[in-house]
């Protein structure tokens, strides 16, 4: 964070801290869920739905927890999503029956409904447009090293009990909650928005609504169809390796693994280079191309070290994406930077849901299907790009 004030470093380092605490704990549940769900005598079709009523709860409050971090101040939103997290990992540890799983799942998305959209209005507060992409790439970075260490602390921990992992998560999460209680609240009262829409409560349908006329549409939509991209990648990639080229899961963990540290570094180290020497639209540009070339290069059967560099391209420019969109969506949101960060989430989110659900029946069309449509889906995002130019005054972006 070297390019960053005093000022600005504690409260980044906590905003990461939680974000890397939460993904931690998600991550932390994935290699035990199926041991876990024997438990319950249920298997794959109730991890599906586990995992689509986590997204749909996600999708429902990101707008909400956008408009309250608008009205309400940034901190207290963070503060209710990390106390979810709380609530919601130690509900799963305690749980008795598959509802209350559900349950708990619905609780998550709901937590990072609220936190995320506020977490990302907090890091437009406190950078400017110069640092803003870089600040996006840290907060991604904290994201992506909590879903990489996850998995094997998980396992690891699993050892003294299948229901242990859920109860480190939940504590934590208080550990993280509390730390929160020492961030600065970086929206005043006189700035807060109280709007009539606001007052009579968020409407889902309005919200996606007025989405189409904000000036960043065309960014939200790059945001949808990038995390639709991933989800596919990532929901079927275990089934696409094993099938094509008879890896075993070891060896498809570490693929997936590398591929998040690349994530990592990109986000981290070469962001802000990149950034600075092209610009975010020609940096988008560019990752919108190579992302669908290596998901099609992935097709090409050769072998593990093949399979290596095609997934390496594809986590590299697609950690290019984020943060950057991110960032851009930021410079066009004015004093409305909740509701945009909670839309940013919302698109985010549709992605999350509807992903994995088109790449399963996809796959069981043809195991290729899924790489060819995220393939075409990210060259058609392309054309959103094609009609913005920078502006010559100042850091905004503009629709020509």
């Amino acid at each position: 964070m070297s390019s960053m004030t005093q000022s600005t470093r504690f409260p980044m380092f906590i905003l990461m801290l939680n974000l890397f605490i939460a993904l931690l704990g998600q991550g932390m549940l994935i290699p035990i869920l199926p041991e876990y769900l024997k438990l319950f005598h249920a298997g794959g079709t109730v991890a599906g739905f586990l995992v689509a009523a986590f997204g749909a709860a996600q999708f429902l409050f990101s707008p909400i927890g956008g408009q309250w971090a608008d009205r309400f101040g940034r901190k207290k939103l963070i503060m209710a999503g990390m106390f979810l997290v709380v609530v919601s990992d130690l509900i799963f540890a305690v749980s008795t029956s598959l509802p209350l799983l559900y349950i708990a799942r619905f609780i998550g998305g709901i937590s990072l409904g609220l936190m995320v959209p506020a977490n990302l209005a907090y890091v437009a507060d406190i950078t400017t447009p110069e640092t803003r992409a870089k600040g996006m790439g840290y907060f991604g970075a904290s994201m992506n090293l909590g879903m990489v260490l996850g998995p094997g602390l998980g396992g690891f921990i699993a050892e003294m009990g299948v229901r242990m992992p859920y109860f480190v998560a939940s504590g934590l999460g208080l550990v993280a909650a509390l730390l929160t209680l020492l961030l600065p609240e970086t929206l005043p009262p006189e700035k807060r928005t109280i709007s009539t829409e606001k007052k009579k409560g968020v409407n889902m349908g309005k919200q996606i609504w007025s989405s189409f006329k904000v000036p960043y549409f065309g960014y939200l939509l790059i945001i949808l169809v990038m995390t639709f991209g991933l989800m596919s990648y990532e929901t079927v990639f275990s089934l696409f390796a094993e099938y094509k080229y008879g890896f075993n899961a070891s060896t498809i963990s570490i693929i997936i693994t590398m591929g998040a540290i690349i994530g990592i570094v990109v986000q981290i180290w070469l962001l802000d280079f990149f950034v600075k020497r092209l610009g975010e639209i020609k940096l988008i540009r560019l990752s919108l191309i190579m992302t669908p070339i290596a998901l099609l290069l992935m097709l090409i059967k050769v072998n593990l070290i093949f399979l290596l560099f095609a997934s390496a391209l594809y986590f590299a420019f697609n950690a290019f994406l984020r943060p950057t969109v991110s960032s851009l969506i930021s410079q066009n949101a004015g004093d409305r930077q909740g509701y945009a960060s909670g839309l940013n989430t919302t698109y985010s989110s549709l992605g999350t849901v509807f992903g994995p659900l088109v790449a399963g029946i996809l796959f069981d069309k043809n195991v290729n299907f899924p790489y060819i449509f995220g393939a075409f889906m990210l060259l058609a995002a392309l054309t959103l790009t094609l009609k913005t130019q920078r502006s010559r005054k100042g850091n905004r972006y503009a629709t020509e």
